[in-house]
């Protein structure tokens, strides 16, 4: 699910083999994603960054209560990923994605080699963050998923509502050095 370049491919393999109600699904789910992006900057610019994870704890939470229909979960999980992905840009002027780790990593890699060879700035060290985030929420969601089956959405969700119910404390001014808006 967290891979939109995985979707597409698997989408477009899907409608070719003739499994059209996958292949429509998935497609549905790269739809699900951009508006999802469009929404997180929305809630974002419109009210506080933190009304972005009260947005998200609600999906999540309306994911966990429509478990029995797939489909329908799926879709609310890739919507609340892509308004999570909107809700931060950049940290300090480094643009950071908080849902897709290749271009992380990417930046982390070229970081790497530029150091090694000499250049020593270190602002490229901030770029395995989404890679360390993504693989310990992976790592506990499976285990989640192995221990409470279909209860396991809601600790994101409980999770993610208090989040934010922390964010709503920090002061605007603190907010502005990472939450920049292109």
């Amino acid at each position: 699910m967290s891979f939109m370049s995985g979707n597409t491919t698997r989408a477009s393999v899907a409608l070719i083999e003739g499994d059209v109600a996958r292949g429509l699904l998935l497609l549905g789910g790269l739809m699900a994603f951009v508006i999802g992006n469009a929404a997180g900057v929305i809630v974002s610019i419109r009210f506080r960054p933190h009304a972005v994870l009260l947005l998200v704890s609600v999906l999540l939470a309306c994911a966990a209560l429509s478990a029995n229909r797939e489909a329908l979960a799926f879709l609310l999980l890739i919507f609340a990923m892509g308004a999570t992905n909107a809700s931060v840009e950049q940290i300090e002027g480094l643009p950071v994605g908080l849902t897709y780790v290749t271009g992380a990593l990417s930046r982390f890699g070229r970081g790497l080699g530029r150091w090694a060879m000499g250049i020593r700035s270190t602002h490229w060290i901030i770029q395995i963050v989404p890679w360390l985030g993504m693989f310990a929420g992976a790592t506990a969601g499976a285990f989640l998923a192995r221990e409470a089956g279909d209860l396991a959405l809601w600790v994101p969700s409980l999770g993610t509502l208090a989040l934010a119910a922390v964010a709503i404390q920090i002061p605007r001014r603190w907010q502005s050095r990472y939450i920049q808006h292109r």
